[in-house]
């Protein structure tokens, strides 16, 4: 029996992007996916489109007031039946072999979390940055110092090492739960070709490295319970990696 994908996306107010997102899902070479929604009360039309689309492996879950984007991601790893567990936001896009590569990745290799590189683009879909290439052999360590591994071309195996829930780190949720993750297993492994797509979108919060360096020191010193010059010390880091990986802070 072919093994179950369960795609995890969280939405709010996506309603330019949607329809194209589910179109690179559905036209993956690898059929066998569950793609579970939560919105988290839109407040444009992105629920009325998802509800147009005609495919009974679309389940969809409507928070009734905004609760960020862990919350969605929990509530839909709370549904999820697939033994695979990947991610793709409301505005991002697969290449039609995503699905494919990374389970015959996790399986041909016996390895439990994999991710590959993907491609920078702007809203447009026009190439905004060279692409994001895959690191890899991510560890415990390696992970304290930016979190190299993307939401868009990650997938694991929750056989192996169960689900794993995004903590409550404002902002910082993502590396919090690849840390969390890393605890478990040894190491993430890379595919080196582009298999995802990412809109680099100019009100993205993510962009804004300045903004969030308060949260990315409180994921140190509050989540992870480091002193404060450790904390700094993987905080100032963090703001290199950035440079290195978008030009900016």
């Amino acid at each position: 029996m072919e093994v179950l994908v369960s795609i995890i996306t969280p939405c709010y107010n996506s309603e330019k992007f949607i329809k194209d997102t589910y179109e690179s899902i559905k036209n993956q070479t690898f059929e066998n996916w569950e793609w579970i929604i939560v919105d988290d009360k839109s407040s444009d039309q992105s629920v009325e489109i998802l509800k147009s689309i005609n495919d009974k492996r679309i389940k969809l879950f409507v928070n009734n007031e905004n609760k960020g984007a862990a919350n969605a991601r929990n509530t839909a790893l709370n549904q999820a039946k697939g033994r695979y567990i990947t991610f793709i936001d409301s505005d991002d896009l697969w290449e039609e072999k995503f699905l494919e590569e990374s389970i015959n990745f996790l399986q041909n290799n016996k390895e439990e979390l994999v991710y590959s590189s993907y491609k920078r683009v702007n809203e447009e879909l026009e190439p905004l940055l060279n692409d994001f290439i895959a690191e890899d052999y991510i560890d415990s360590e390696r992970i304290l110092y930016n979190c190299p591994i993307p939401m868009l071309t990650s997938m694991y195996d929750s056989k192996r090492i169960g689900k794993i829930y995004f903590p409550d780190v404002e902002l910082r949720e993502d590396h919090a739960m690849w840390i969390q993750l890393l605890k478990k297993v040894k190491h993430a492994r890379a595919i080196k070709q582009p298999l995802g797509i990412y809109r680099m979108r100019d009100n993205s919060v993510s962009r804004n490295k300045i903004k969030i360096a308060k949260k990315q020191f409180d994921l140190y010193y509050k989540y992870l319970n480091m002193n404060i010059f450790k904390s700094f010390y993987y905080t100032i880091n963090w703001g290199f990696n950035g440079l290195k990986k978008y030009g900016k802070l």
